[in-house]
C-alpha cells in the first residue's frame, strides 16, 4: 500500500494505546500461572496477535476480544508444536526457552524479515543446556529436549528479548539457575519491565552486580485482572508531532511506567519543545526547536522520531550516539531512517554507532520506501507536517506490527493520509 500524507499540523487529543511490550509479558505469564488471567488491552496489533497464537499451539486458550484478552494457562504442554512468529521477534526470542523449558519439540517459523535477525548468542546458551537445535542459519528453526537448570551466560549489549526470554524460562526448570550478563548492559528499561511482570505473578528474582539468580520450581501466580500500560513508543510519534508546531495531547500514559520510552518527552523539552503533565496525560506543544545529543543506549525505539525533529529543529546538530543496534531492527533502521531524511531534504550522515543530523532547512516531501518498518512508517508521518511537501511513502501497510489505527488516529489529529494506487 502507498500513502500520500499532506503537510498538515497536528492537533487535538488521543488516548495511547496498549503499550504491546507490556502485551507480550502479560500473555506469557499468565499462560504459565494457576488460574485463569483477564488482560485489559485497549488495541491489538500483528505482533501481539502473533505471540496470542504461538502460545495457543503450545497449550495455552487465549480469547481476544473487544478490550480484554482472556488467558487459560497452559495445563499440559503440546509435546509437539509449530508457532508462527510472523514478523515478531519478541515472539521468537521470549517463547524459544520457554518451550524449551516445557519440553516442546517445537518448529519455529516466522517472516524471511525476522529469518535475517540475530538468535546465535541465545541459542549457544540452549544447546549448552541440553537443547537441539537443526543446523545454524536453517529456517525454520526446530527445538527438541527439555532445557536443564544451571549458570547461563550473556552479552547485555545485543538483544534484551534473549533476557527476557531466559528470565522467563528459568523459574520454570526443576534446579535453580543464574543468569549473567557481560557489560555493558543496554536496553535495560525493557529488562526491567520483565521483572516488573515476574514480580506481578508471583515469581522472586534476585539481582546482583549484573547476575540473576532464579530459584527452581517456581509458580506463576495469577493476579486475576491486570490492565496493559498505555504506550509510550507510540505516544512519542503524535507527542513529536506535537512539537514540530502542533498541539497534541496523549491520555493513559503511566509517568512511573518502567518503559524507557516515556524519556521522550525529557528529549522533547530538551529540544525546545512545551511539555505539559497533568494526571495521566502530556500536552506538547511547539517551541523554537534547537539540535540535542543524545545516547539510544536506553531508548532506541525513539531514534527515528527524534531524528525527525532534530531535521525540522530550526537550529543546530542533532547527535545521535550508542545507536548501533538498530542496524539489527525490523530493518537496518539507522541506514533507513537515515535515508528516508536524505529523500525528504535534510543532509545527514550515519556514525559508527549512530547518526548526525543537520538542522535549519526545510523539509521539501518526497518518496520513500519503509523498509516494513512500523517506526520508519510512522516518524514519515510526522515528518509531512512540516514538510513543504507532500511524503509518499510504499509499503505502509507495515504500521500494522505494532499500531493497525495509527492512520486513522492520525486523521482524527488534523492529519492528511490518502491511500494511493501501487
Amino acid at each position: 500500500m502507498k500513502i500520500k500524507l499532506s503537510p498538515a499540523k497536528l492537533k487535538g487529543t488521543v488516548a495511547a494505546v496498549s503499550s504491546k511490550s507490556d502485551v507480550h509479558r502479560l500473555l506469557i505469564a499468565a499462560a504459565l500461572s494457576d488460574g485463569e488471567t483477564v488482560i485489559r488491552c485497549n488495541g491489538i496489533c500483528d505482533d501481539i496477535e502473533a505471540t496470542a497464537d504461538c502460545l495457543n499451539a503450545l497449550g495455552a486458550k487465549i480469547e481476544i476480544s473487544d478490550g480484554k484478552i482472556t488467558v487459560r494457562p497452559i495445563e499440559k504442554p503440546a509435546e509437539k508444536a509449530e508457532l508462527n512468529c510472523r514478523d515478531s521477534g519478541s515472539t521468537l526470542r521470549f517463547l524459544m526457552p520457554v518451550a524449551a523449558a516445557l519440553g516442546t519439540e517445537t518448529k519455529f517459523v516466522c517472516s524471511k524479515q525476522l529469518q535475517s535477525r540475530p538468535i546465535l548468542p541465545l541459542r549457544r546458551e540452549l544447546e549448552s543446556h541440553e537443547i537441539e537445535f537443526t543446523p545454524p542459519w536453517q529456517f525454520p528453526v526446530e527445538i527438541k529436549g527439555k532445557l536443564e537448570s544451571g549458570k547461563y551466560q550473556l552479552h547485555g549489549n545485543v538483544s534484551s528479548q534473549f533476557i527476557t526470554g531466559l528470565l522467563f524460562a528459568l523459574p520454570l526448570l526443576g534446579g535453580d539457575s543464574s543468569l549473567r550478563l557481560i557489560p555493558p548492559v543496554e536496553s535495560r528499561p525493557y529488562i526491567d519491565m520483565t521483572l516488573g511482570t515476574l514480580k506481578e505473578f508471583g515469581i522472586n528474582v534476585e539481582e546482583n552486580d549484573n547476575v540473576f539468580s532464579i530459584k527452581g520450581n517456581q509458580k506463576y501466580v495469577t493476579p486475576k485482572e491486570v490492565e496493559a500500560e498505555g504506550d509510550w513508543s507510540n505516544a512519542a510519534f503524535f507527542l513529536t508531532a506535537g512539537a514540530l508546531g502542533g498541539d497534541v495531547t496523549v491520555t493513559g500514559l503511566n509517568f512511573d511506567s518502567l518503559q524507557g520510552d516515556k524519556a521522550v518527552i525529557d528529549r522533547l523539552s530538551e529540544m525546545g519543545a512545551c511539555v505539559e503533565k497533568s494526571g495521566d496525560s502530556v500536552r506538547v506543544t511547539g517551541g523554537e526547536l534547537h539540535g540535542i545529543s543524545f545516547s539510544a543506549e536506553n531508548i532506541p525505539d525513539l531514534v527515528p522520531v527524534l531524528s525527525v525533529a532534530g531535521a525540522s529543529a530550526k537550529s543546530g546538530l542533532t547527535v545521535v550516539t550508542k545507536a548501533e543496534r538498530l542496524r539489527l531492527k525490523e530493518s537496518n533502521r539507522l541506514g533507513a531512517i537515515s535515508e528516508c531524511l536524505n529523500n525528504i531534504g535534510c543532509v545527514n550522515a550515519e556514525t559508527d554507532d549512530g547518526l548526525i543530523i543537520w538542522s535549519g532547512e526545510p523539509l521539501y516531501g518526497g518518496e520513500v520506501f519503509s523498509f516494513n518498518d512500523h517506526r520508519i512508517i510512522m516518524s514519515m508521518a510526522v515528518a509531512a507536517g512540516v514538510a513543504t511537501g507532500d511524503i509518499v511513502i510504499r509499503n505502509a501497510e507495515a504500521v500494522a506490527k505494532s499500531y493497525p489505527s495509527f492512520f486513522e488516529d492520525y486523521r482524527a489529529l488534523g492529519g492528511k493520509a490518502d491511500v494511493i494506487d501501487d
